[in-house]
C-alpha cells in the first residue's frame, strides 16, 4: 500500500442554510454553521478517512484558524505540513446552501495564495516517496507546478484537479498531471481556456461520448475524468493501460445517494480516487471510480465539507448495496 500527498489550501468555512437561496437584493433567514474546509484538507481527509496514509502540505497563518486546522489533522491522522506566514490570515470561505443541497461560494484565499516553491522543494522527500502526488487550485499556482514536477520526475503518480473552475490552468501543467479530473464547469471553463472551445457546462453529460473523448483528447495528453454529479463520470484515456483499464473511454453511473449538501462532494471524490489508487496497485481506474463515487455520494447525505468524510467501512457498505 503507498501513501498520498496532497499539496492545496486549508480554509476555515462560515456556512449559512436556508431553503432557497437569496436573489441579489434579497434577505433570507437561515442557520449558520462554522467548520473546516479548503480543497486541499477536504481531499486529505478524505484520503486519510479512506485508510491510506496521508501528509498534507499547506500554508496557514498565525491565528486561531491555523491552530484548528493542526488540532483537526491529527485527529483525522494527516500528517500536516505547513508552511506560516504571520502576517498574512490563514484562508476562508462563505458558503451558502439551499433546501436542495446545492451551494454557492466565496473563498477568500488568505495564506493559501503566499504557498510558496521553496516551501515544496524543502519537502520534496516527502513527495518522491508517495505514491501519488493529488493538486487542486486554490493555492499559487507555481508550488502546485513544482510539486507535480517533483513527483513526475521520481516517477509517481500524480493527479489534478483543476478547481476552482476560474483558477489559472495552461497546458504545461495539465502536461504534469497523469489523471486530470474536472467537473462539468470545470470541463468547460479548461475548453474554453485551452482549447478556445465555447461549451455549455450544462450540456457536458449530455454530450455525446465520442464527442467527449474527442475534446479530452484534444485538451490532455494524460487520462481525464469528469465528474457529472447524478449523471456519473465519463473517463477518456490516451493510453488505457497505464490505468490498466481495457478501453480508451467509457462512462460509470452515479452511485445512488440522498443529497442534503453536496458542498466538497468534488474533494470527496478526488481524494477517496487518490487514496484508491495508492492503496492498490494496479487497480483499474473503473474500480477506483466506483469507490470514489459511492464515497463522495455518502458525503453528500451530511451537512459540511471536511467533517462530513464519510468512512471507508461505510463507502464499501454503499457499494455493496
Amino acid at each position: 500500500m503507498g501513501s498520498v500527498v496532497v499539496v492545496g489550501s486549508y480554509n476555515q468555512d462560515h456556512v449559512w442554510v436556508s431553503d432557497e437561496l437569496p436573489q441579489p437584493g434579497a434577505t433570507r433567514s437561515g442557520r449558520y454553521l462554522s467548520g473546516p474546509g479548503g480543497k486541499g484538507f477536504n481531499q486529505a481527509v478524505a484520503c486519510a478517512r479512506s485508510e491510506v496514509v496521508t501528509a498534507f502540505l499547506v500554508a496557514l497563518g498565525d491565528d486561531a484558524a491555523a491552530q484548528h486546522a493542526r488540532s483537526l489533522a491529527t485527529g483525522f491522522g494527516i500528517d500536516l505540513v505547513d508552511e506560516v506566514h504571520g502576517d498574512i490570515a490563514t484562508g476562508s470561505a462563505g458558503i451558502f446552501v439551499d433546501g436542495r443541497g446545492r451551494n454557492v461560494i466565496v473563498v477568500a484565499p488568505g495564506a493559501n495564495a503566499a504557498l510558496s516553491t521553496r516551501f515544496i522543494d524543502a519537502e520534496a522527500a516527502r513527495i518522491r516517496a508517495a505514491a501519488v502526488t493529488l493538486a487542486q487550485l486554490e493555492v499559487d499556482r507555481d508550488a502546485i507546478f513544482r510539486a507535480l514536477c517533483i513527483a513526475r520526475e521520481a516517477g509517481r503518480r500524480t493527479l489534478l484537479n483543476p478547481a476552482p473552475a476560474d483558477a489559472p490552468v495552461d497546458e504545461a501543467l495539465l502536461g504534469l498531471a497523469d489523471l486530470v479530473t474536472p467537473n462539468e464547469t470545470e470541463f468547460a471553463a479548461l475548453c474554453l481556456r485551452i482549447l478556445g472551445e465555447h461549451i455549455s457546462a450544462d450540456e457536458v453529460a449530455s454530450t455525446p461520448s465520442a464527442d467527449l473523448h474527442a475534446l479530452c483528447r484534444r485538451l490532455h495528453r494524460g487520462s481525464v475524468v469528469i465528474t457529472l454529479g447524478s449523471a456519473g463520470c465519463f473517463v477518456s484515456h490516451a493510453d488505457a493501460a497505464a490505468f490498466h483499464d481495457a478501453v480508451a473511454s467509457y462512462r460509470i453511473a452515479a452511485i445512488k445517494a440522498t443529497a442534503i449538501d453536496t458542498t466538497g462532494a468534488g474533494d470527496a471524490f478526488n481524494g477517496a480516487l487518490a487514496a484508491e489508487l495508492a492503496r492498490v496497485p494496479g487497480l483499474p481506474l473503473a474500480a477506483a471510480i466506483r469507490y470514489a463515487s459511492a464515497y463522495a455520494g455518502l458525503s453528500t447525505e451530511q451537512r459540511g465539507a471536511a467533517l462530513a468524510m464519510p468512512t471507508r467501512p461505510q463507502a464499501e457498505a454503499r457499494l455493496a448495496n
